[in-house]
């Protein structure tokens, strides 16, 4: 039986998207990005090991969302984002030449497409009735 999505479902998938998003990278100097990356060597098997679980986290994001939205669905999606940040600065909310403003916007934008990417298939079952399969090799 397939669960449907909970508020809750798509807050601890939006929860894991953000870690994956801001361990990878964050303005505050605190990501694997600075750890890892930018003090190379030498090469240490920790840095070695948090990268793969990082990139894993990547992949099935990354994987999970294109499949579900598909490439017009993300461009929609992040359409849609951008137009609502463009909305708040408009707004006047923030200023437009705060760099630190626009990293953490664009950060929060990559972790709703994951979320959201991440749970359309259920939602478009919620709001359709249509499931979605995977294409399955028959052996022969």
């Amino acid at each position: 039986m397939i669960k449907q999505l909970t508020w809750t479902g798509f807050f601890l998938r939006f929860l894991f998207a953000m870690l994956v998003v801001f361990v990878s990278y964050n303005p505050e100097g605190y990501s694997y990005y600075h750890w890892a990356l930018e003090n190379f060597f030498p090469l240490d098997p920790l840095k070695i090991i948090a990268g793969i679980l990082l990139a894993i986290g990547w992949v099935i994001f990354i994987r999970a969302t294109l499949r579900s939205l598909g490439g017009i669905g993300l461009l929609l999606v992040s359409s849609l984002c951008v137009a609502i940040l463009w909305f708040l600065v408009d707004a006047g909310l923030k200023s437009e030449d705060s760099i630190r403003f626009y990293a953490y916007a664009g950060l929060i934008i990559m972790t709703l497409i994951l979320a959201i990417g991440m749970s359309w298939s259920h939602i478009r079952r919620r709001l359709s009735g249509q499931y979605d399969t995977d294409d399955v090799d028959e052996n022969d």
